[in-house]
Formats: structure tokens, C-alpha cells, sequence
């Protein structure tokens, strides 16, 4: 590919997944294409149609999202780590209409066309929960797919503006700390 085109390809990309960020996937690709500042014929020579733009748009977040992820498990501190990155995923995720929708597995999203991100994200996902458990910061009980489950609730009721997100993050991260014993007075 031509260095022209690498470069109109990645504007695209950028300027898609900010705009879809903040308004949605209803967005047309002309739209798309004059922010961008390319003609749309450009959009569609890289992305035959809107899905194949938003699929490429959610690969390459959810690839991100789990290098982030596994990074984080390679340094110190992977207690800290896990749940500021939780904090980090609800917040982003809840600013980000496509990330949640694919994060929910919704919006249309080819499912087969994203397996391969997907793993990526959760492999990087699992190696962190591993390291906060290993550390006896997360309870040991919990899976990757838990967690992933778990952001999901807290991104579902961020988005119907029904519950203070900290709020909900705070309580979620309470209930995956480990559970300690209560301790009570003999008698």
C-alpha cells in the first residue's frame, strides 16, 4: 500500500472511531469521509461498507485494550493495576458508544470477524486478573470472562444514567477484593 493511502486509511479510522465514539454508528460515511477531509470514494477503496469500517475501528480498540492489558500485568503492583484498568475500561467504554457496543457483543457487530481481537483482549485481560490474584489483591475465584462481564453491567447502567458510575465501579471493585474472614469476639 502506498504511504498516501496508509495515511487517508488511518484518517479515516481515527476520525471514524471518534465520531462514532461520540454519536453513534447512525453516522453516514459521507459524513465520515468530509471530516476526515478524503472523498468518500477513499472510504469505501479501505472499507467496502460501514460494518467492515466499524469492524476494523473495534479490532484494532479491543487488540489495544488488551495490550494495555497485558502490559499492565508485566509491571508492578498488579492489584493497582487490575482495578485501575477496570476504572479506566468503564470510563473509556461509557464515553465510547462502539467499544460498548462491542464489548456487549451488540450493535450488529460481526462476531467472527472480531474473534481474534476479542482473544487478544481477553488474554490480556486474563494474564492481568492472574497477576492481581496471584498478589491476593482479586478474589481467586473470578475469570476473565467474570470481569468482562462485569464492566459490561457497570457500562449498561452508566449508559441508561440510572446509577452514579464511581459509585457502581466502587461496589463492583469492593466485591471482587478478596473476602476476608470475620473475625468475631469469643465468648
Amino acid at each position: 500500500m502506498r504511504a498516501d493511502a496508509r495515511r487517508n486509511r488511518a484518517r479515516v479510522l481515527e476520525v471514524a472511531q471518534q465520531v462514532f465514539a461520540e454519536e453513534g454508528l447512525a453516522v453516514p460515511i459521507d459524513e465520515i469521509a468530509r471530516r476526515a477531509g478524503v472523498g468518500v470514494g477513499t472510504v469505501y477503496r479501505h472499507f467496502p461498507t460501514k460494518d467492515a469500517l466499524f469492524v476494523a475501528i473495534i479490532q484494532e480498540r479491543l487488540r489495544s485494550v488488551g495490550e494495555v492489558a497485558r502490559k499492565l500485568a508485566e509491571g508492578p503492583a498488579a492489584g493497582r493495576a487490575f482495578f485501575g484498568f477496570f476504572e479506566r475500561m468503564v470510563r473509556d467504554a461509557s464515553l465510547n458508544k462502539a467499544l460498548f457496543d462491542a464489548l456487549a457483543a451488540g450493535g450488529g457487530l460481526n462476531q467472527e470477524l472480531t474473534a481474534e481481537a476479542r482473544q487478544v483482549m481477553m488474554t490480556g485481560l486474563g494474564d492481568l486478573l492472574a497477576k492481581a490474584q496471584e498478589a491476593g489483591e482479586v478474589r481467586p475465584d473470578l475469570t476473565a470472562a467474570d470481569v468482562k462481564t462485569l464492566i459490561v453491567g457497570c457500562l449498561s447502567m452508566a449508559r441508561q444514567g440510572t446509577a452514579d458510575p464511581g459509585l457502581m465501579v466502587g461496589v463492583v471493585c469492593a466485591g471482587m477484593r478478596p473476602v476476608s474472614p470475620v473475625r468475631t469476639p469469643e465468648a
